[in-house]
C-alpha cells in the first residue's frame, strides 16, 4: 500500500459535465470469449460518436498489450486485471466520458466490484456514476463454432490453460441491466437494444 500520499480535490463532476455537455458512465459488457462483446461495444462507440457523444472502448486484448502486460490468466491475474480495468472505466466516466468495457470478467465478485467502485464514487455533491453491466448470453457451442482465434480449440486440446467455458468457471451475471443474445439479433438490434435502455435512463437523449 502506498504511504504519504493525499488526495487532491478538483473540479466536481458537475462542473465536467456541464463543460462537456454530457454525463460519463460505464457500459460494463461480459460474456464468454467469442461471445460478440467487442463487436457490439465497437459499434456501440462508434454509434455513440456519431452523435456526438464522447466514448471510449476498453478492450480485454488490446489492454493487456499495456496497462496490463504484466498479468497472465490466473484467477489472482484475473481479479487484479479487472479491478484495474474498473478503476480506469471509473477515471473514463468521472471526466465525462462514456466507458465501454468489453472484458470476458468472469467472476461475478469482480463485477460487483467495479460496481462497487461506480456507486462509491459520488463526492462534493455529486450523484454516483452509472454502471451498466450488458450480460452478452450465448450458449458455449455457439461460441465454439464460431472461435475466430482458434482459442477453444486449443483450450480443448490442453493446449490453453485456464480457459473461460472449458476448464476455468464462467459465473453469469444475476441481474445484469441488460442481457443481449447475438446469436439471435444483429449486431444494428443490440446497439438499438441498449440504445433505448440509455435514452429510458436518462442518459442519452432520444433521437428526434
Amino acid at each position: 500500500m502506498a504511504t504519504n500520499i493525499t488526495w487532491h480535490d478538483g473540479l466536481t463532476r458537475r462542473e465536467r459535465n456541464e463543460a462537456r455537455g454530457q454525463k460519463g458512465y460505464t457500459i460494463w459488457f461480459t460474456g464468454l470469449s467469442a461471445s460478440g462483446k467487442s463487436t457490439v461495444a465497437t459499434a456501440l462507440e462508434q454509434h455513440l460518436l456519431h452523435l456526438g457523444v464522447a466514448a471510449y472502448r476498453l478492450d480485454g486484448d488490446n489492454v493487456r498489450f499495456g496497462l496490463n502486460k504484466d498479468l497472465g490468466f490466473s484467477e489472482k491475474d484475473r481479479n487484479e486485471n479487472i479491478r484495474r480495468i474498473a478503476e480506469v472505466a471509473k477515471l473514463f466516466a468521472d471526466s465525462s466520458t462514456v466507458a465501454l468495457t468489453s472484458f470476458i470478467s468472469p467472476y461475478r465478485a469482480d463485477r460487483e466490484l467495479a460496481r462497487e467502485l461506480h456507486a462509491k464514487s459520488g463526492q462534493n455533491g455529486d450523484d454516483a456514476l452509472e454502471f451498466i453491466e450488458v450480460y452478452v448470453d450465448i450458449p458455449i457451442e455457439v461460441a465454439e463454432q464460431r472461435d475466430p482465434k482458434g482459442l477453444y480449440k486449443k483450450a480443448r486440446a490442453g493446449e490453453i490453460k485456464e480457459f473461460t467455458g472449458i476448464s476455468a468457471p464462467y459465473e453469469a451475471p444475476e441481474k445484469p441491466e441488460i442481457t443481449i443474445k447475438t446469436h439471435e439479433s444483429s449486431v444494428e438490434e443490440c446497439v438499438a437494444q441498449i440504445v433505448t435502455y440509455l435514452q429510458g435512463k436518462g442518459l442519452l437523449a432520444a433521437s428526434k
